[in-house]
């Protein structure tokens, strides 16, 4: 064989080399790139495709309707929507007679009330001005309902109840006891839908050390704590 031949074939089988060397680095680039796309996208892949549901923290409440067993009593705060019309929506107070005042609607009482009566009653007045008038009344603040503490506490009086209210929030509210105050001898007086009055006793002394801790009652609207 020539000398041209034999450099022919040499250069054949290096730039066959080159090609393999090339193609087996192509692949290893290839697979590593497929690598660390799937280490990445693992965990993401894995929460997509679980049948698990979320936890509840992580998915927000829906927004509650407002409760139409509730009824509307005085120094309630109350949001006055009317659909498309600024100039009416409001935030307003009912006042001590039990009502409330809004444009082109005047008084209307509230107190006494549920919300969505109040809205029925809203949208009726505002029929002689807007057609097909669409109000939404929610409660931003209950006031109406309170308990009373009295006796030998430091700022006796009503405050407003909370969902969560207690005995013990309720003398913490009222600025803990005075100094002879008969902590073993408290009671709540509470009235029944009938007008009968039951007394419950509450012993603060068991409470605190988690003795009996049952005496410490969710408090209703109109409950009468006394500290002897």
């Amino acid at each position: 064989m020539g000398v041209s031949g034999m450099n022919s074939g040499h250069h054949c089988e290096v730039t066959q080399g080159v090609k393999r060397w090339m193609t087996a680095a192509s692949m290893c680039l290839l697979l590593s790139s497929m690598l660390w796309a799937q280490e990445k996208s693992g965990p993401a892949a894995i929460d997509a495709n679980s049948n698990t549901a979320p936890s509840s923290d992580s998915v927000p409440a829906a927004p509650k309707p407002h409760d139409d067993n509730f009824v509307i009593g005085n120094d309630d705060v109350l949001a006055i929507n009317v659909w498309k019309e600024p100039d009416i929506s409001r935030s307003v107070p009912v006042r001590s007679d039990g009502k409330i005042s809004l444009p082109l609607v005047g008084e209307v009482q509230a107190a006494g009330r549920t919300p969505l009566k109040l809205e029925q009653d809203i949208a009726a007045k505002l029929k002689s001005f807007i057609g097909e008038p669409e109000v939404t009344v929610i409660v931003q603040q209950i006031n109406s309902q309170k308990f009373s503490i009295l006796g030998q506490v430091n700022r006796p009086g009503s405050y407003a109840i909370t969902d969560s209210a207690t005995v013990l929030e309720a003398i913490a509210l009222a600025g803990g006891f005075r100094d002879f105050a008969k902590q073993k001898s408290i009671y709540v007086l509470r009235q029944s839908a009938d007008g009968a009055q039951s007394r419950i006793s509450f012993n603060y002394k068991e409470v605190v050390k988690g003795q009996n801790p049952g005496q410490n009652i969710k408090l209703q609207p109109h409950d009468t704590i006394v500290v002897p």
